[in-house]
């Protein structure tokens, strides 16, 4: 029997995806369930598993684009797994590979090049003569750059390149930061905050709330919560332009950017107004690790209100981010580094981190984004009172400990 494995629909409106890779070669044998492939599309990337065990067929090459519903490849049920000693293939195979072409024959030998270091690019891997000729152009020194290499100057030998195609995901997230700075009136604001009574909560409860939830107890949670309180006293930096009207919404998506192997990926925090430091700490365990491992969902990373960048998770001492569209706002936050700072006359050394928020001025004026900016300071440099219902005897009920 001849099953048709189809490309799936990753998501409504998505028409067209792309072949990302394939992790088996035409003419193998395939088990059920076993992932054969990945495919991108604007949003995010999908495997595809196979349907029955079987030889499969690959119908269309990596890097291709296709439409939703065409043939990916098929797979022949009736052909039964070969039981030749795949080992024994394996070595025919490599064997091929390393015997080269009549025309390559001469020039290995003149040149004593080893077919160890040749990849081979002909029939079944063999190696061919332009194979050799580019091997000798990599591994031999031209005579007229022997005065540099005896006075230890640069000589600059090899100026290659290599151009490869952006993926669906890439091209897509371009065209999304390209349409920001031409469609919105984008600004940042800037302050800075006193990261230290953050860092004594964690210092002091990290090990046991690690414990009991089995997550970290991170930054994250804070400023999830503080933009949260934030965003209820400034609503209209969690509101949206939509045509001629704004939409504010009275529930807090909270976005959350996250580097994956595909690139940016800014899954949601869905309610978090109704989330505590244990539930956000998991959600962003969660979404993270999907990312990470390219199982993230379109569904999961739709929507969102508003965004939190942590920029500093690469070094960043400062930066102006991009808005997320359709949101009107987004936050970036930052590496924390020790600076002397005035505390009540004097100079004092302590953890700052630096905050930009980029906001569309089109609906947020600079009133609403400076407080903004300035209620997040207040609250993270003030946890125990705004976050923790003002008591550090409730400490252990907020952290559920």
């Amino acid at each position: 029997m001849i099953i048709k494995v189809k490309v799936p629909s990753p998501g409504e409106s998505i028409t067209e995806v792309e072949i990302a890779s394939w992790f088996v070669k035409d003419g193998d044998y395939v088990f059920k369930n076993q992932v054969i492939a990945e495919i991108d599309s604007d949003k995010a990337t999908l495997e595809i598993s196979a349907e029955e065990n079987g030889t499969i067929s690959l119908m269309v090459e990596k890097g291709k684009r296709i439409q939703v519903g065409d043939v990916l490849c098929i797979i022949d049920t009736s052909k039964k797994k070969p039981i030749e000693n795949e080992e024994k293939i394996q070595k025919k195979q490599d064997i091929i590979k390393k015997i080269p072409s009549p025309a390559s024959k001469k020039i290995l030998s003149e040149k004593n090049i080893s077919t160890e270091f040749i990849h081979g690019t002909g029939k079944q891997g063999r190696i061919t003569k332009k194979d050799c000729i580019l091997a000798e152009s990599s591994t031999t020194t031209d005579s007229s750059l022997s005065p540099l290499i005896e006075k230890g100057l640069p000589t600059y030998r090899s100026r290659e390149k290599k151009i490869t195609p952006l993926s669906s995901l890439r091209r897509k997230l371009s065209e999304r930061l390209v349409s920001v700075k031409n469609q919105t009136a984008m600004l940042t604001t800037f302050n800075e905050v006193d990261m230290q009574e953050i860092f004594f909560i964690r210092k002091k409860y990290k090990n046991i709330f690690k414990e009991k939830h089995g997550v970290n107890l991170g930054f994250m949670s804070f400023f999830t919560l503080s933009c949260v309180r934030a965003l209820k006293l400034y609503p209209d930096v969690n509101a949206m332009i939509s045509g001629s009207e704004k939409i504010n919404f009275e529930y807090y998506d909270i976005s959350i950017a996250i580097s994956g192997p595909k690139g940016l990926m800014v899954p949601v925090i869905r309610n978090a107004e109704n989330l505590s430091f244990c539930g956000i700490e998991k959600e962003i365990h969660r979404l993270s690790t999907n990312v990470r491992n390219g199982k993230i969902t379109i569904n999961e990373m739709t929507g969102g209100t508003f965004t939190i960048t942590n920029g500093g998770v690469f070094g960043s001492m400062l930066s102006t981010p991009i808005i997320n569209p359709p949101q009107s706002a987004i936050l970036g936050i930052h590496k924390v580094v020790e600076r002397p700072v005035v505390i009540n006359g004097s100079i004092e050394i302590r953890p700052v981190m630096y905050l930009a928020l980029s906001y569309d001025h089109r609906i947020i004026d600079g009133k609403e984004s400076v407080g903004f900016l300035v209620s997040v300071k207040e609250t993270i440099e003030n946890p125990i009172k705004f976050l923790m219902e003002g008591s550090e005897n409730n400490i252990h009920r907020v952290l559920e400990l």
